[in-house]
């Protein structure tokens, strides 16, 4: 497996599902836009292999959402057409096409087939031989903004995974004996999430061992949190120590098949409401179904007869059984009015579920859907009859947006076109989103166009979720390479590149000229303080806002508009708690979870091969400094972040016998010293033990080149130190373990080359500090040091070995359970899990709103907030909120209103803006800032307010700035503070319009 290829998607599915996936088989007929999409994310997956089928000719209607289609594949096979590009994703997927009729003989060499452009007939018969012959079975389908995803997996189904996180584990702090026995637990009970029947394991327990050897037992969750177990009466009392481990469980799932779960839907939803309008949605699929049974065509766009036709049949159906609702025949006549019409961003939703769909059936990971999943946007129509479509306004024009033309009009199109809109981040969500705005049409005209914005360049690990980059692209731009491929996609796509981030750096740029003619912003940024930066832009501009993120199967979809919803305010930073610091002392010798140890770890990294090396650096240099200060400080600095080495290494030899020394000072000398200090037996005033609770008690370790962990660490430290020395480094081995054999025991060796201990206390004595100078003297005669930068992405270069092998090592020490390298990587990178399904999902949701906000004015309920979880099956879409509104005597604003004043020709002065604000908005300012400059306070005395108020406001804030406006600057942003204000007053930016 290309583990730097599917680097984070591996964090989502992990490593046994990958290895299924990778050797899966899947069937898909109909590459139309929605097999396109269930297509693209399959491969971009890595999925073993995949069987292509649609013999129908490609038309024009497709190139609204089939992305391998052009006005070149017109009149050939979709399947064809779309082999080639959809190979070129991922050369590791064997990708063919099947031209004759799928028969049962073709069947059986699937474990997986999906149904996305067939008949209700087809789908009948293929769903029941895949049911009879244990193959998962999926259809998927779109009608203009309806959309469906039917599962069978099969009547005995067992998922081995059912979530997406972790097993949870907890430090135990105390266990009693007793029927029950009380499994108290350390730290924060209330980050533990552990249920009444969850099944645990226990670990390094000591004392009441027999826990250690025990089946997983279930448990009961008290109110303060601690579990109740079985019976601990006979088992030895508990000292310290362990860890409580939740066991997975695997689940069943039973799902009908078609024919049954047509007139027995089960669905996916949040609520009785949706509920019973998923039933409506489904009555009128059938319907839809019939009448291209009757007609050999979907109903005409917008024609009124063909829509009451369509309501007459779902009328006419069988009711669904166990339901008594009555069928909405508003939303079956909407349905039918827009049912001929195929949409990019309904695709990417339903298509990005499908795939997720498809990759459970294979890897048994995460639950399937239970086993309709119903989903529409019709809000995306204007809620005013009179402005919704006309029949000649949505017929064909054997163009590329006819699937687009069919649902909103060829009026609609041509305001998509004409628009200005600028994307920042061009990584998986941006790929996605350039895709989208290529098929939709967006920045086609002359006086339209898509500016896109990425600083970072492409890398290996992109290519499984990016849609837009190919092999030969890793290593270019992000931006640049995706505003080609999107052209390519859709030739007349007016797109502009800039490889620079969109920040305060870069305000001379985006700045007052560039926004004036935008009409609207899509972010897709990881940092949540770039995403909080370019919401600030949006609403100082008052542009519309489309942003999204994913983390794993999680996904979010966004959208602020000006005067309409709340400005973005998503949140600052990841959780307090994974950014907090850790105490000195635990990370050093009370460590309890492995977040502590990879910490000490991090540090150990830091210390030896790059502090170290700086320090000793910075001593060179002061050697010749007149001040001796300088050269003590320099010596008091490098004191804690070096055994203090008596020799410099001249050969790779010298660096293996450091490393075996380190390591010996590291998880044995250090370990027997804190016990000397703190014997296990150790008890405290109040008779408790010293070493329990989240103190684990440590034990030395000795050392066994045997031992993968302790070989991996003296090749990754040596390696490292002969890098820091500029010493040639070695990976033979075979040399290296018969070295190790040949080398004296690690303690005698250490201390041949450390002085152990010598100078660890907080203070250093005058003899100490004299000895460590003359060491000192002695490492300054040789060339400078090369500092060893940590990079958790480089796994080249030892460095990830290195923390990898002294965190599981001191894991070893305390009892703690070990970790592997992907998920230190993840722990240390805080590395976001991603996939291609969910960036799909959010993508396409973006799309939706976009045809909201670019349609024109729309009332707050048309617009939609989206959270999904794929893993769990849940999908919500809720109204944003409406911006707050606030008073302040007269005034009324919201977060989207500013005070507007003209500066006036010739220029107003501070004292004249005053007076303007007191008579027009009856303001009596206290105080005027312009960022963090204060320009006016009431408090000055009168003769410096004298000096400030008879000065132009430009001339002011650059004497009091030091700096002159920006060129093409429009607008200066002033805060104010007025009498009369509560403490909750925040009054809206004064824009002083130059």
């Amino acid at each position: 497996m290309d583990g730097e290829l599917y680097s984070r998607q591996l964090y989502v599915l992990g490593l046994p599902a990958m290895q299924r996936i990778q050797g899966a088989s899947v069937l898909i007929s109909g590459l139309r836009g929605l097999g396109a999409e269930v297509a693209k994310n399959l491969v971009l997956t890595g999925v073993g292999s995949l069987t292509l089928h649609d013999p129908h000719p490609a038309c024009w209607a497709d190139l609204a959402a089939q992305f391998f289609l052009s006005e070149e594949s017109l009149g050939r096979s979709r399947a064809e057409a779309s082999q080639a590009p959809l190979a070129q994703l991922n050369e590791a997927v064997q990708i063919s096409v099947h031209t004759g009729d799928i028969t049962e003989d073709l069947l059986q060499a699937f474990q997986v087939v999906v149904l996305t452009d067939s008949k209700l007939e087809e789908q009948l018969k293929v769903g029941t031989f895949c049911h009879k012959h244990g193959i998962s079975f999926l259809v998927a389908e779109t009608r203009g903004l309806v959309g469906r995803v039917f599962c069978d997996f099969g009547e005995d189904f067992t998922v081995e995974d059912p979530t997406e996180v972790e097993p949870m584990t907890a430090a135990i702090q105390s266990i009693s004996q007793g029927l029950p026995g009380i499994v108290t637990l350390g730290g924060d009970t209330k980050r533990h999430s552990f249920c009444d029947g969850d099944l645990v394991i226990f670990s390094g327990i000591e004392g009441m061992v027999e826990l250690n050897s025990c089946s997983p037992q279930p448990v009961h969750v008290q109110k303060d949190g601690s579990l109740e177990i079985g019976d601990t009466t006979t088992f030895s009392r508990y000292l310290r120590g362990g860890v409580v481990t939740e066991v997975k469980r695997p689940k069943a799932v039973r799902h009908e098949a078609l024919d049954i779960a047509l007139l027995q839907p089960l669905v996916v939803a949040q609520s009785t409401q949706e509920v019973q309008r998923a039933h409506c949605l489904h009555q009128a699929f059938q319907a839809l179904h019939k009448f291209q049974q009757l007609h050999g065509q979907l109903p005409r766009p917008w024609d009124p007869v063909d829509a009451e036709t369509v309501v007459r049949l779902a009328q006419d159906l069988e009711p669904l059984k166990g339901t008594k609702e009555s069928l909405d025949e508003a939303l079956l006549r909407k349905i039918a009015l827009s049912s001929a019409g195929s949409l990019s961003p309904m695709a990417a939703i339903l298509g990005g579920v499908a795939a997720q769909e498809v990759l459970k059936a294979i890897s048994a990971k995460f639950m399937p859907l239970d086993q309709w999943l119903y989903f529409d946007a019709l809000e995306c129509l204007p809620e005013d009859e009179e402005l919704l479509p006309n029949p000649e306004d949505c017929h064909p024009r054997d163009c590329r947006y006819d699937g687009q033309i069919a649902v909103f009009g060829t009026g609609f199109q041509e305001k998509l076109s004409n628009q200005q809109y600028l994307l920042v981040g061009a990584g998986a969500i941006g790929c996605e989103m350039l895709k989208s705005f290529a098929l939709v049409g967006l920045g086609v005209k002359a006086n339209g166009g898509v500016t896109v914005a990425d600083m970072d360049h492409i890398e290996r690990s992109n290519l499984s979720r990016q849609f837009l980059f190919r092999p030969q692209d890793i290593g270019k731009p992000k931006a640049e390479v995706a505003a080609t491929a999107a052209q390519r996609l859709n030739p007349d796509l007016q797109v502009t590149s800039y490889t620079y981030p969109v920040d305060p750096t870069t305000e001379h740029i985006f700045g007052d000229d560039f926004f004036s003619r935008v009409d609207g912003v899509a972010a897709a940024l990881d940092s949540f303080e770039a995403r909080h930066y370019v919401a600030a832009r949006c609403t100082h501009y008052l542009k519309p806002l489309l942003e999204a993120g994913t983390q794993g199967t999680r996904g979010s979809a966004a959208v602020c508009v000006p005067f309409v919803t709340e400005v973005y305010k998503g949140p600052t930073s990841a959780a307090d708690s994974e950014d907090a610091s850790h105490p000195l002392c635990t990370l050093r010798y009370f460590p309890s979870t492995v977040e502590h140890i990879l910490q000490w770890a991090r540090d150990e990294f830091e210390g030896l091969f790059n502090r170290s090396a700086e320090t000793i650096n910075c001593y060179q240099e002061t050697s010749t400094s007149p001040s001796g200060m300088d050269r003590m400080q320099t010596t008091i600095l490098l004191q804690p972040v070096m055994g203090v080495l008596k020799m410099r290494p001249r050969t790779w030899q010298d660096c293996v016998v450091w490393a075996l020394g380190h390591w010996q000072l590291c998880f044995h000398d250090g370990i027997v010293e804190l016990l000397r200090h703190f014997p296990a037996n150790k008890v405290l005033e109040d008779g408790t033990l010293f070493w329990s609770g989240s103190k684990r008690c440590p034990q030395p370790l000795q050392f066994d080149p045997n031992q993968d962990m302790h070989f991996l660490y003296v090749l990754a430290a040596a390696n490292l130190y002969a890098q820091m020395h500029g010493l040639p480094g070695s990976r033979d081995l075979a040399a290296l373990r018969e070295l190790l054999r040949l080398l004296e025991e690690p303690d005698s060796v250490h201390r041949s080359l450390i002085s152990a201990g010598a100078f660890t206390a907080a203070e250093l004595g005058p003899e100490q500090l004299k000895e460590l100078q003359e060491l000192l003297e002695n490492w300054s005669k040789g060339p400078p040091l090369k500092p060893v930068l940590f990079e958790k992405d480089d796994d080249s270069n030892f460095q990830m070995d290195f923390v990898v092998a002294a965190t599981n090592l001191r894991a070893q020490n305390y009892g703690i359970l070990p970790v592997n390298h992907a998920q230190i990587k993840q722990i240390m990178g805080r590395i976001i899990p991603a996939i291609a399904t969910s960036t799909s999902v959010v993508a396409g949701l973006l799309g939706l709103e976009l045809y909201k906000v670019v349609s024109g004015p729309r009332p707050l309920g048309a617009f939609r907030q989206s959270y999904l979880h794929l893993a769990e099956n849940y999908f919500t879409r809720s109204v944003p909120s409406a911006p707050a509104l606030q008073l302040f005597h007269h005034l009324k604003w919201t977060c989207w209103d500013r005070l507007k004043v003209p500066a006036g020709r010739p220029e107003r002065t501070l004292e004249s803006l005053l007076a303007h604000l007191q008579v027009e908005h009856g303001l009596r300012v206290k105080m005027l800032l312009h960022g963090q400059a204060v320009l006016y306070s009431a408090q000055w005395p009168l003769e410096k307010q004298a000096q400030r108020l008879c000065l132009r406001v430009t001339e002011l804030v650059q004497q009091v700035t030091g700096q002159e406006p920006e060129p093409g600057l429009r607008v200066l942003v002033l805060e104010l503070s007025c009498e009369g204000e509560g403490d909750e007053t925040a009054f809206p930016p004064l824009h002083y319009e130059l």
